[in-house]
């Protein structure tokens, strides 16, 4: 049997990846094992609209099965929304506009989290 924090490592830099290939911004996943009890990685990325940002959503939605997440809660998003955290216990997602992300700054928060910075691939325009 697999070790669980293996595989939400596994779980959260490919969630990461997908996030990138859909344009998502700034895309970075934070090993919070060490600092929180309640979770072992953040996923972070920024969307350009509020339509992107429920899009990528929907994507981590879609691809959260195949590797072994259940969501732990849902909820409607609205038009106007900002902020979208997607909770699968020991992997969370937030997925933020670029003004949220740098009014919350939680990498600057969450700073004693090693962090890994997943890069666009390559030919992808932001």
């Amino acid at each position: 049997m697999e070790d669980t924090a293996v595989t939400s490592e596994r779980a959260a830099l490919e969630l990461a990846r997908i996030l990138s290939e859909h344009r998502g911004g700034d895309v970075v996943v934070l090993d919070l094992s060490v600092q929180a009890g309640w979770t072992d990685y953040f996923v972070i990325a920024t969307a350009t609209s509020g339509t992107h940002l429920r899009g990528l959503a929907r994507f981590v939605d879609d691809s959260a099965p195949a590797l072994g997440l259940a969501r732990l809660s849902r909820h409607s998003t609205a038009d106007d929304d900002e902020w979208i955290l997607v909770d699968f216990g020991t992997v969370v997602v937030h997925l933020m506009t670029e003004r949220a992300r740098s009014f919350y700054e939680l990498e600057k928060l969450w700073f004693l989290a090693p962090a890994t910075k997943i890069e666009s691939p390559a030919g992808a325009s932001a």
